[in-house]
């Protein structure tokens, strides 16, 4: 939990431990780097406006190494700040005021998404469409021989994509699979993810999602681009 408020992070520690996690505490952007690199958590409730380094630009050095889902929370209830973030590799954003007991529903869907799935017996644990592959079990993407750094939520969406190539995906049939079909997703929401997720594909060397204009979107089914 990174807040500069120490009674925000009272509250929210209270919440989600009564709910059954543990909580370190850090008081600016520094000091949560500090602690990511002593031992990562399984999931960042990180603020934006911190003194030292700020939210945005701590999610920003974390991303360079780690995949551990963030959530931002934020009094700036910006769609420009909302839309950064996600795009940054946020996987949700929370405004301030905002209610423990919604705070802790988040924390709890998005650690879903993050634990590793049980792969039924005989099923394929790998999904491929030409160069592109994922390893499920090992939550690993590969393209071309080259590993991408994908955070869950990406994750998820590229699972869906690839399960069914040439398929074209509303976006409300994205959020019930790769969201876990969470209500407060939005559509703005799955496009920044899908944004950020493109250019990860692109910066390695191809980029197979297409986007279907007033429809969604879906994974060319050579898997190149």
């Amino acid at each position: 939990m990174v807040d500069d408020d120490g009674h925000i992070r009272e509250v929210v520690r209270f919440a989600l431990g009564r709910a059954g996690h543990s909580v370190r505490e850090a008081e600016h952007g520094r000091a949560a780097l500090r602690a990511v690199a002593e031992r990562e958590p399984d999931l960042i409730v990180l603020d934006i406006v911190m003194p030292e380094e700020d939210g945005l630009a701590t999610c920003r050095q974390i991303r360079k190494t780690s995949r551990v889902p963030i959530i931002f929370l934020s009094s700036r209830d910006d769609e420009l700040d909302r839309v950064l973030g996600l795009e940054l590799g946020g996987d949700d954003y929370v405004s301030k005021p905002f209610s423990p007991r919604e705070l802790v529903a988040r924390v709890s869907a998005v650690l879903r998404r993050t634990a590793a799935p049980v792969q039924p017996v005989g099923q394929e644990n790998t999904l491929r469409c030409g160069s592109l592959h994922l390893d499920l079990a090992r939550h690993r993407c590969d393209l071309g021989g080259r590993e991408l750094v994908l955070t869950v939520t990406e994750f998820e969406l590229l699972r869906a994509l690839l399960s069914a190539p040439g398929r074209v995906f509303e976006r409300r049939q994205l959020i019930e699979r790769a969201y876990d079909g969470e209500h407060h997703v939005t559509e703005r929401t799955v496009d920044s993810h899908v944004r950020r997720l493109r250019k990860k594909l692109a910066d390695a060397g191809a980029d197979p999602i297409e986007t279907v204009y007033g429809v969604g979107y879906r994974l060319r089914e050579d898997g190149a681009a």
